[in-house]
Order: structure tokens, then sequence, then C-alpha cells
């Protein structure tokens, strides 16, 4: 028991060694340490404007399509068309575009939406969020060859490179030529990217520019006749739920859906989920399930309700469920596939056994 006060003392003594070296790495007294090399290089991943930091690699066009289809079309469509959940990425370019440079429908207020390939103004950035970011289920799964293969083909979608391209850290400078955007991006701003890509010129603080002239109302692009406006059902229901491109209700005149609104009352808040529907509800949220399931409508994929419904009377639904989330499949909801999800054995088998059980919201 006396030398109890000992290893005290000198486990005290130790815990102030290491953090004094901690703080003489850092500069901040008793504040974490230095990251290593190796830890920089793993969070150091991002690709700037004039490719630095690009790894070397190539892929070509009729890669990137296997991969496409394989790893990028159930959310973005086989030709970037995408589907009611995301927006386009491919559209609204021209080959005048390719020359000049400048997007001329950016500018064009009756133009119905603006996809990525409009917008986006240099490749690298297609690059980089690619290798990031996608797909959306697995985040940096793909291999860079395979990033340049993707980047590739939706290149050639847009009509920027042709179909026998490969693309590689030698040659994307070039492919930035024909960026359809490249000239409509400014740094006169001057808050980026600073003297290293261009001239920045002066700070603009004062906002000058959104402080006068400005419109008193914004110019209506578009207009159904009143005789006209369900002819095809609702558009409100037909459209995208996430994104700038959202359909109007065409079951009432225009003046209705705003007294409607005034006189509604509104909605009382839903019960909290309990037990184990609450469980799978916050699984199906942290899988990001949400992104292509609704609980009752198909948005991507159909709902989870419908998917209950379908194998509520199979012996093995549970299995059967598991089975699927894990694998992914195509063709027995329709033609858009839907990939294998690496979920943790255990969340597996209780998002399988919440379908199987009907997929209760509470």
């Amino acid at each position: 028991m006396s030398s109890c006060p000992e290893r005290i003392v000198a486990g005290l003594l130790l815990s102030l060694a290491v953090l004094g070296a901690a703080a003489a790495d850092t500069g901040y007294p008793g504040i974490g340490r230095e990251a290593t090399k190796a830890e920089v290089a793993a969070w150091d991943i991002d690709v700037r404007p004039d490719f630095k930091g690009l790894p070397k690699g190539a892929g070509s066009v009729n890669q990137g399509q296997d991969v496409w289809e394989a790893r990028c079309a159930s959310c973005h469509g086989i030709f970037g068309e995408s589907n009611e959940v995301f927006s386009p990425l491919v559209g609204g370019t021209t080959a005048e575009d390719i020359k000049t440079g400048r997007v001329a429908r950016l500018n064009d207020a009756t133009f119905p939406g603006r996809t990525t390939l409009m917008k986006v103004s240099t490749v690298s950035t297609l690059w980089d969020y690619i290798n990031r970011a996608m797909p959306w289920n697995a985040p940096k799964s793909l291999k860079t060859d395979e990033v340049y293969a993707v980047t590739a083909y939706l290149l050639n979608l847009g009509g920027i490179v042709p179909g026998d391209f490969t693309l590689s850290d030698a040659n994307i400078a070039e492919v930035q030529q024909r960026m359809p955007n490249r000239n409509g991006m400014t740094t006169a701003h001057a808050m980026w990217p600073g003297k290293g890509l261009g001239k920045p010129g002066a700070l603009d603080v004062k906002a000058s520019a959104c402080m006068h002239d400005c419109g008193t109302e914004p110019k209506v692009a578009s207009l159904l006749p009143d005789f006209a406006r369900n002819n095809n059902g609702n558009l409100a229901e037909q459209q995208r739920l996430v994104g700038p491109q959202r359909g109007i209700d065409t079951t009432r005149p225009p003046g209705a859906r705003q007294a409607a609104a005034v006189a509604a009352a509104p909605a009382p808040a839903p019960a909290p989920a309990t037990g184990g529907a609450a469980a799978a509800l916050a699984l199906v949220k942290q899988h990001a399930c949400t992104a292509c399931h609704g609980l009752q409508q198909k948005l991507v994929g159909p709902g989870f309700k419908q998917v209950a419904a379908k194998y509520a009377g199979r012996a093995d639904a549970e299995a059967y469920l598991a089975a699927k989330i894990k694998s992914g499949g195509q063709g027995v909801w329709g033609a858009i596939p839907m990939p294998g999800q690496p979920l943790p054995e255990a969340d597996l088998k209780a998002l399988a056994a919440w379908l199987a059980a009907g997929a209760a919201a509470r």
C-alpha cells in the first residue's frame, strides 16, 4: 500500500512529460500534437483547378461506361439524365459552347433547368468530387483509374471528348480547354484562388452590384393555361423531391393554392416512433436509404411499405430481404439497379426484420 502514492506520482510525471513533448511539437501548451505525414496525406486528396494534387492514372470512356452502369446509373441514369430525385448531369450545352467556353443557355431565362455540365467550369471539379464523394452509398470506394474512366464517360456524354478517348493525368489539362463553361468563372471577386491562378483584383466587400437596380418580382418562365393545367396529372407528384426542378400543383388554380395554405390549420406533429420501428427508422436515416426509398411512395426504388406488402406472405422473407439488401439487384422493381449495401450484419438483420414485419412507422 505504501508504494501506491509513488506509483501515482510516477504516472503523473510521465503524463506531464508526454504533454510537454506535445506542447513542444505544436507550440500550444497541453494541446495535441503535430499530424504525421501519413495522416496529412490521408486527408490531403483535393485536386486544384491547376491540377495540383491530381494522382497519376488513366481511364477510357468504354471503361467508364462499365463502372457507370454498375455504380452510378442507379442515381444518375444511364445517360446522366438522372431521375425524379437527382438533377440532370448532362444537357443544355452545345458544340458552340465548347468553342467559346461560355454556355449560352445560362443566360436563357426560358430554359427549364441547369445541368452540371452547364455550370461546372473546371474538369478538376468533376474529378475531385467523384473521387471524394461518389458513389453516394460508398464514397471514396472508386480506384483512381475508375475515377478517370467515369469522368471520361461523363465528358463523353456531354460531347466534350470522343467515344474512343482515354482521360489521364497527362492530357486532362487539354480537356480543360474544351469545358463548355470554362470561361464562365471569374476571379475578380479576389476571394479565391489567389495570385497563383490569375489576377484577382481588389476585394469586393461593398456588394454594390447587389444593392441597386434589383428586380421587383421574379419573371415566370412558363405558364399552363387553365384548361390544360391537369391534363397530364398533378405535376407536383411527378417531379423530383429535391433540387431546383419541381413541379407545380396542377390540381388547383394558382390563386387557390395560396388561399388554401392560409386557411389550413397546421398539421399535428406525428407521434414519435417507439420500439423496433424507431430503431429501424434510425438505421434507414443513418444509411441514407431514404435517398432512394420513401416510406409509402416510390422514389428511385419502391417505398418500404410496398416492399413489405410484396413479401408479406413469404416464409423466408426476413432472410431473403437481408440478402437482397446486401447484394443489390435489378429487374424486380424495374430497370433501375439497386447497388449492394455493405451494412453491418446487425443492421442488415434489423432492417430486414422491420420490412418483413410490415415496415411500421411507429
